[in-house]
């Protein structure tokens, strides 16, 4: 089976933002945005575990169209909620859970200790699981949603984007690997770390293969409140402005690119058509998940996992029905304006 884009209807490009067990938040949105049928998916960028839910819309997309992908997505998260039992490693209530102090202290153990010492064989749960719940030949080979899986080199910290034609269990790692916690993954000879280093996702490749309407599912923060004091609180902040840097910067780039191709009575390039013509949309899980803990996002508890798909899923919901009959004819979302620091004129 080949998915094919119904010409009646805007067909949407996604970029998908990383964000550990957060990611279930993303399943929601996409399972309320496949229910709701209006819009093909034409195109996806995913970062960690963005790129989870990327590979797993596209596999299913190729099962069986909108229900096979929302299928699909169902059994990769309870998949991955239920290999480890997080209710021996997790204290506290279902939606606002904190690990359990013998897990921060591993946690702790892991900054001072490389991977390479403490899992000397590599040894990754989600390998097999990402084995068992994707068929990366079939999405190598058919004609699914074009993907751009993001990754790190290790050796140099650019970004690189592995499209479909390269799409392996090993590109799919590679993408979530944190360098604390795994070994990094070596492809074609090369080392890679967690894609959001470098684009936590990457915009413009969806707007160069022709996306007109680019809908962002974003799980970071709009802004974090205090500024931190302690320890640890300073080293939260600043791992989540690594994990956003790229990102802001890029949408802010793109927002500008777009208001200049508009302005231009010389932009006539194929590129300056496209970015013209681009009409950008957000969905965020700040009101959702702003409240939420740091190390939240490594408890893939799935009680916690469906809680944040519910949130995922009315989130979506209200962005359908304020929005939803913009896609298509408007952009319902200013990025400059959004992503503008306080204080500053977008």
């Amino acid at each position: 089976m080949t998915w094919t884009l119904p010409f009646s209807r805007p067909p949407l490009g996604l970029a998908l933002q990383g964000g550990g067990a957060h990611g279930a938040f993303t399943w929601g949105v996409l399972d309320a945005l496949l229910e709701d049928g209006r819009f093909p998916i034409e195109a996806i960028s995913g970062t960690s575990a963005g790129a989870m839910n990327a590979l797993a819309v596209a596999h299913g997309l190729l099962e069986g169209g909108a229900d096979g992908a929302r299928a699909a997505l169902k059994a990769f998260w309870e998949a991955a909620g239920s290999r480890v039992p997080f209710e021996l490693l997790m204290v506290g209530p279902t939606d606002n859970p904190g690990l359990a102090p013998g897990m921060r202290a591993l946690m702790h153990w892991a900054r001072l200790l490389s991977p390479y010492q403490f899992n000397p064989l590599g040894k990754n749960p989600l390998r097999e699981l990402l084995a068992e719940q994707i068929d990366f030949e079939r999405l190598r080979a058919s004609g699914s949603p074009q993907l751009f899986i993001a990754a790190t080199h290790a050796n140099s910290g650019r970004l690189r984007l592995f499209g479909n034609h390269e799409l392996s269990v090993d590109v799919a790692l590679a993408s979530a690997c944190l360098p604390t916690l795994h070994h990094a993954v070596v492809i074609d000879g090369e080392p890679y770390w967690d894609g959001g280093y470098s684009a936590n996702p990457a915009l413009f490749p969806l707007v160069r293969c022709g996306v007109a309407d680019l809908l962002i599912v974003s799980l970071s923060p709009d802004t974090f409140g205090a500024a931190p004091v302690s320890a640890e609180e300073i080293h939260q902040r600043a791992l989540e402005f690594t994990f956003n840097a790229s990102f802001l910067r890029e949408a802010t780039l793109l927002s500008q690119a777009c208001a200049e191709a508009r302005g231009s009575a010389f932009a006539f390039g194929r590129l300056e058509r496209r970015l013209r013509r681009l009409r950008m949309h957000l969905i965020d899980a700040h009101d959702d998940l702003g409240s939420l803990a740091a190390e939240t996002r490594l408890i893939a508890h799935l009680p916690f996992l469906e809680r944040l798909r519910d949130l995922g899923r009315a989130r979506a919901q209200r962005w359908l029905a304020e929005h939803g009959a913009q896609v298509g004819r408007v952009a319902t979302v200013d990025l400059a304006r959004r992503f503008a620091p306080p204080g500053a004129v977008a």
